[in-house]
C-alpha cells in the first residue's frame, strides 16, 4: 500500500510538474509580447524600400486608403511603421538620348507623386523628411514620415546637374544602377552572362559619385555589382549603403552581398538594410513553395482572364504596363495565398524567422551598427509574418524572441541608417564649405 501511495504521489508530481512547465511556457510568450509590444511603440521603425505606383497618388485613389497594395497610411498606423522609404524606381532602359528623356520624366512623376500625398493630399497625416532630424521631429509630432530615395541613376542621363536637382527634389540615396548595365557603372545582373560594361565604375559614375557626396545623398549599393561596389567605397568620401539587400552566405543571389563584401561595409561605416524578399532570403525554400502555389495562381489567374508571364518578360513591359501587371498579379497571389492558407500545414513559405536569420548572421559577422532592416514592398517583397506594412509588429517580436534589447531594436530599425545620413550629410557640409575630407 505504501508503495501504491508513493507510486500515486510520483505521478501527481510529475503532472503536477507538467502542468507548472505548460503555464510557465504560456506566462513567457505573453511575458514577450508585452515586452516586444513596448519596444514597438517606443522605437521608431524605418523601411528603406518601398516602391510606388504614381496612379496611387491622386485626388481619388491615394495612400490615405487602403489600397490593396503593401505599404499605404492604414497599414503603417495598424502595423506601426512610422517611415517609408519611398522609391523613385526606373527600370533599366536604352543608353541613349531617347532613352535618358524617357528615364528622367519617369523619375519627375514619382517625385511629383510623393510631394503630392505629403503636401496636398495628406500632409496632416505624412511629412518629407530631409534630414534625421526632420523624421524624428515628425516621429514625435504622430504623423507618419516620408523619405525618398532613387532606384537606378539612369535618370540622371549625362547631365550631372539632376544629381543637385533631384537632391532639392528630396532624394537621400540613389543607386547608380538597376537591372541592367546603366551608364554609370555595371550591375549585379551581369554575373548571368559574365558581360561587362566598364569593369565596375564608369569614367560619368566618378563624377556623379562626387556630386552626390557635395550635396549630401547616400550611394545605395544593392544593384551595382560587386566590381562597382568596390569602386563606390575607393571613390566615396562618406559611408555608403545597401538599401535592400542581405547575407549572400545564407542565400547565394546576386542580389546579396557576400562576407567581403559584408566587411567593406564594416571599414566603410556603412550598413546593411536586411531585406525581407523572400527569393533573396531563401531561394530554394521560396522556389519549392512557389512550384505549389503556381497552380493556384495560374487557376485564379485562368479565372479571372489574367495571362501570367515571366518576371524577365515583365521587365520588357513599358513602365505603365509593367506596373498595371504586377499590380493584378500581386491581386492574384494574395488570393491564392488565402487558399494555400486553409491548409497551410502542407506549405512552407519563407517567413520572419528565415528574415531575421540574415539580420543575425549579419550582426555576427560585421556588428549590430552595420545592419538594418527594408522590405521592397509593392516591388516584389514580403515574407510570410510580414507581407505589408500592417504586419511590421512581427519583425519587433522576432527580434525579442532572438534576445536582442531595446537600444540594439532601435539601431536595427533605423537608427544606424539615421547615422549613416547625418555623416553623408555632415561631409557633404564641409565639401561645400572647401574644408579636407
Amino acid at each position: 500500500m505504501k508503495n501504491f501511495k508513493l507510486l500515486v504521489a510520483s505521478l501527481l508530481l510529475i503532472v503536477s510538474c507538467k502542468t507548472e512547465t505548460k503555464k510557465d511556457n504560456k506566462t513567457l510568450a505573453a511575458e514577450l509580447l508585452t515586452k516586444a509590444k513596448g519596444i514597438h511603440e517606443r522605437v521608431m521603425t524605418v523601411d528603406t524600400h518601398n516602391d510606388i505606383n504614381v496612379n496611387n497618388f491622386t485626388t481619388e485613389k491615394n495612400y490615405t486608403q487602403d489600397l490593396g497594395n503593401q505599404v499605404n497610411l492604414p497599414k503603417m498606423i495598424a502595423g506601426g511603421l512610422d517611415v517609408s522609404w519611398f522609391i523613385v524606381y526606373t527600370g533599366q532602359g536604352d543608353l541613349t538620348d531617347e532613352g535618358f528623356d524617357k528615364a528622367y520624366k519617369n523619375a519627375i512623376s514619382k517625385f511629383t507623386a510623393i510631394h503630392k500625398l505629403t503636401e496636398e493630399i495628406a500632409p496632416d497625416k505624412i511629412e518629407l523628411a530631409l534630414t534625421s532630424a526632420d523624421a524624428r521631429r515628425i516621429y514625435a509630432s504622430g504623423k507618419k514620415v516620408a523619405m525618398i530615395g532613387v532606384e537606378n541613376g539612369y535618370p540622371i542621363g549625362k547631365d550631372i546637374k539632376r544629381v543637385k536637382e533631384f537632391y532639392d527634389l528630396g532624394a537621400r540615396y540613389m543607386s547608380l544602377s538597376h537591372n541592367g548595365h546603366s551608364q554609370l557603372c555595371d550591375s549585379n545582373t551581369g554575373e548571368k552572362d559574365d558581360k561587362w560594361l566598364y569593369g565596375g565604375v564608369s569614367p560619368l559614375g566618378e563624377e556623379v559619385i562626387k556630386e552626390m557626396n557635395k550635396w549630401g545623398i547616400m550611394i545605395d549599393v544593392s544593384h551595382p555589382a560587386k566590381s562597382s561596389m568596390k569602386d563606390i567605397i575607393r571613390l566615396s568620401k562618406a559611408p555608403i549603403i545597401a538599401s535592400h539587400s542581405s547575407a549572400r552566405a545564407l542565400c547565394n543571389h546576386s542580389r546579396n552581398l557576400d562576407d567581403e563584401q559584408l566587411e567593406w561595409i564594416k571599414e566603410n561605416g556603412g550598413v546593411v538594410q536586411t531585406v525581407a524578399f523572400n527569393a533573396y532570403v531563401n531561394t530554394e525554400k521560396n522556389d519549392a513553395y512557389n512550384k505549389e502555389a503556381t497552380a493556384f495562381i495560374e487557376e485564379i489567374a485562368k479565372e479571372q482572364g489574367v495571362n501570367i508571364i515571366s518576371r524577365a518578360d515583365a521587365r520588357k513591359l513599358d513602365e505603365k504596363a509593367q506596373e498595371a501587371y504586377y499590380e493584378q498579379y500581386m491581386k492574384i497571389r494574395k488570393l491564392a495565398k488565402e487558399k494555400m492558407a486553409e491548409n497551410s500545414d502542407k506549405f512552407d513559405p519563407v517567413n520572419v524567422s528565415d528574415f531575421v536569420d540574415h539580420i543575425d548572421y549579419m550582426v555576427n559577422k560585421i556588428g549590430i551598427d552595420h545592419v538594418g532592416i527594408s522590405s521592397d514592398f509593392d516591388g516584389g517583397g514580403g515574407v510570410e509574418g510580414w507581407n505589408d506594412a500592417s504586419e511590421t509588429f512581427n519583425v519587433t517580436l522576432e527580434l525579442v524572441k532572438r534576445g536582442y534589447t531595446e537600444a540594439e531594436i532601435a539601431k536595427l530599425w533605423g537608427g544606424n541608417l539615421l547615422r549613416v545620413l547625418d555623416k553623408v550629410q555632415e561631409v557633404a557640409q564641409k565639401i561645400q564649405n572647401g574644408e579636407e575630407v
